[in-house]
């Protein structure tokens, strides 16, 4: 139980700090906070927990956030910020891992109290590693190409295009890099497991973005 508040509260917080980035900082905001969230998420995947009786990890709602972010970016400043966005906080993603492996490449002196640690949390398998990085970018330009094609289709219904994309975007993301990464490794059964109980998961996640996705575009009587 306290794992489920805490992972309420972290939406909270996650999905509130992305719009108040866009706020203050226009969609320079998002430009940072998307690398931000990315790289977080990289670290804190590392850590496993029990919500709903299911098992997943730190960086799902910081993931989700790129999301969110890249939605409220093509709302307001167009597809091809979004795009730019996104390309930029996988340069991030890549610098930050090879920045980390090249850090354990270091002989740690005597004294040294971190290099354990770190290697524990940097050690990466480069074939999970690599399908992250790929269905990272590919699905949120997926995700971008479907809302702006909603968008212009339906123009007036923001939750309907925030939702199926985000939806749609997230299970493909899911399924495709856990076969990517885990063919070979684990039994089709097992794979398809592992997709599908991280979808429900990030289906309740994009489903509570919404709301955060409306605020992010409610202009105050000064910004009218």
């Amino acid at each position: 139980m306290n794992n489920i508040l805490l992972g309420f509260i972290s939406i909270i917080i996650t999905f509130g700090i992305t719009v108040l980035s866009e706020k203050l900082f226009k969609k320079e905001g998002l430009f940072v906070w998307i690398s931000i969230a990315t790289i977080l998420a990289n670290i804190l995947v590392c850590k496993s927990v029990k919500i709903f009786s299911f098992t997943t990890n730190l960086g799902n709602v910081l993931f989700a956030s790129s999301f969110l972010a890249a939605d409220i970016m093509t709302e307001k400043y167009g597809d091809e910020s979004a795009k730019k966005a996104i390309t930029l906080s996988v340069f991030s993603q890549i610098t930050f891992i090879i920045m980390t492996q090249f850090a354990l490449l270091y002989t740690p002196s005597s004294v040294d109290i971190a290099n354990e640690s770190m290697t524990n949390l940097f050690t990466i398998n480069l074939r999970v590693s690599i399908s992250s990085i790929l269905m990272y970018f590919v699905s949120n330009m997926v995700n971008i190409y479907l809302y702006t094609w909603i968008k212009n289709k339906i123009p007036k219904k923001l939750w309907l295009r925030n939702n199926i994309s985000t939806i749609v975007c997230n299970c493909l993301e899911n399924f495709i890099f856990s076969t990517l990464a885990f063919i070979g490794i684990f039994s089709i059964g097992t794979i398809f497991e592992i997709a599908f109980i991280a979808s429900i998961l990030e289906i309740i996640i994009a489903i509570l973005d919404t709301p955060f996705l409306y605020l992010s575009t409610y202009k105050t009587k000064h910004e009218k």
